[in-house]
C-alpha cells in the first residue's frame, strides 16, 4: 500500500515554510489599507482617564453649581407638578422643564465628551498616523465561523489579553489600597463636618485617586504599546515563498523578464550590426574588444560609437568590417577605454578626442581623403 502525503503539511507557519523574512513595503501598505496597524487601546484609555479626572478637578465647582441649580429649578416647580394630580396636565410646561434640565446636564458633560473625542483622536493618530480606511467596518463572514471563533478564544492573543487584565486589576487594586490606606483618617471625621465639606473631601479623594490610577495605567499602556509593535512586526513577517510570489506579481517572473531582456539585447545587437557598415574605422584590442567609430560633422560635433562588442561579438564586428572594407586599426588602450566608457550611439568623450582623431586621420590618409 502506497501512502500519498504532501510535505507542505510539515512546513511551519503555512505555505512557504517559516515566516522569517521582514515584511515588504507592499505587505505593510496592504495591511494598512485593511486597517491592520500596531495600535494599543490601552494608550487611548489611559489618556482619556487622565484627561477626565484632570478636567473633573478644574470643573468640579462648576459642575456642582449646575447640578444644584438644576435641582433647585426642579423643586421650585413642584406646585406645577401638583396640578398633574388634579387632572390639569400641562404638557407644554412639563416639556419645557425636561428640555431645560437636559440642556443643563449637557452643559456639564459636553466638555468631557469633547475632550474625550479629541484625546482618542490624537492618541490614535500619533500611534498609526493619519490614513482613513473603511475596510475594518466591512462585515467579514469568516468571523461567523465557529471553528475560527474557538481558535481565537484559545489563542496566544487571548492569553496575553487575560494576563493583561489580571495585571491591570492587580496594579489598580494595589494603587487604590495604598492610597486609601494613607488617606482614610480624614474620612473617619466626616460625621463631624458639614455636608458641603464632606462632599468636597470625598470628591477631592476620588479625583486624586483617579489621577493616580491613570498615571499608573499609563505604565501598562506603554508596555502594551511595545507588545503590539512587536506582535504586529511578527505577524507581518513573510515566508521566502511569499516574498518570491510578491516579487513575481510586482515585477513579473524573473525567467520571463530575463528572456525579455535577452530578446531586447538581440534586437539592439541586430540594429547595431545593420549600422556597422556605415562606420569609418574599427578599433580593436585586437582579440577581446572591437569598437566601430563614425564621424559625421553635420550630425555630431565629435565622432560617435556605431557598434562595440567583446570576444565573440568583437570577432563578428571585425568580420563584418572586412566584408564592407572598413579599416581595422589595432590600439589596445584606446579600444579598452572606448568599450568601457562609451555606449553605442554616444559621442566620444573630450579626453579621448586626440587619440580617436589620430586614428581617423590615419584612416582618411589611407583612403586618400586627406
Amino acid at each position: 500500500m502506497i501512502l500519498q502525503y504532501n510535505l507542505q503539511f510539515f512546513a511551519k507557519d503555512g505555505p512557504g515554510g517559516e515566516k522569517t523574512e521582514e515584511p515588504t513595503s507592499k505587505k505593510l501598505e496592504d495591511a494598512r489599507k485593511e486597517g491592520q496597524v500596531a495600535k494599543s487601546k490601552e494608550v487611548t484609555s489611559a489618556f482619556e482617564m487622565l484627561a477626565a479626572f484632570v478636567m473633573l478637578r478644574f470643573l468640579i465647582e462648576y459642575m456642582g453649581t449646575v447640578f444644584v441649580g438644576n435641582i433647585y429649578n426642579l423643586y421650585s416647580r413642584i406646585p406645577e407638578y401638583a396640578k398633574l394630580y388634579e387632572g390639569h396636565v400641562q404638557t407644554q410646561t412639563f416639556r419645557m422643564l425636561f428640555v431645560s434640565s437636559m440642556i443643563r446636564i449637557l452643559q456639564v458633560i459636553a466638555p468631557f465628551l469633547l475632550v474625550g473625542f479629541l484625546v482618542a483622536f490624537v492618541t490614535n493618530v500619533v500611534q498609526v498616523k493619519w490614513k482613513i480606511t473603511g475596510k475594518p467596518l466591512q462585515p467579514k463572514f469568516n468571523k461567523l465561523n465557529p471553528v475560527n471563533g474557538f481558535k481565537r478564544i484559545f489563542s496566544k492573543n487571548s492569553l496575553v489579553e487575560l494576563l493583561k487584565s489580571i495585571l491591570k486589576l492587580t496594579l489598580i487594586g494595589y494603587v487604590v489600597y495604598d492610597y486609601l490606606k494613607k488617606n482614610m483618617p480624614p474620612l473617619y471625621m466626616l460625621y463631624d463636618v458639614s455636608l458641603n465639606q464632606g462632599i468636597v473631601q470625598v470628591g477631592t479623594l476620588v479625583i486624586n485617586l483617579g489621577i493616580r490610577i491613570a498615571l499608573f495605567y499609563m505604565l501598562i499602556a506603554a508596555l502594551d504599546f511595545a507588545y503590539q509593535k512587536i506582535k504586529f512586526k511578527n505577524d507581518m513577517k513573510m515566508t521566502k515563498q511569499e516574498v518570491k510570489d510578491e516579487y513575481k506579481n510586482q515585477e513579473g517572473d524573473p525567467q520571463i523578464k530575463g528572456k525579455q531582456r535577452q530578446r531586447m539585447m538581440e534586437a539592439s545587437r541586430r540594429r547595431m550590426m545593420q549600422q556597422l557598415p556605415e562606420a569609418d574605422v574599427v578599433i580593436t584590442n585586437p582579440t577581446h574588444f572591437a569598437v566601430a567609430i563614425k564621424y559625421e560633422p553635420e550630425v555630431y560635433d565629435a565622432p560617435f560609437v556605431v557598434a562595440k562588442g567583446a570576444d565573440y561579438l568583437a570577432q563578428k564586428i571585425k568580420d563584418v568590417a572586412k566584408e564592407n572594407h572598413i579599416e581595422i586599426v589595432e590600439n589596445k588602450p584606446l579600444a579598452r577605454m572606448l568599450y568601457a566608457n562609451v555606449d553605442v550611439g554616444s559621442v566620444v568623450p573630450p579626453e579621448l578626442y586626440q587619440a580617436v582623431a589620430e586614428v581617423l586621420a590615419f584612416v582618411y590618409h589611407l583612403q586618400g581623403k586627406v
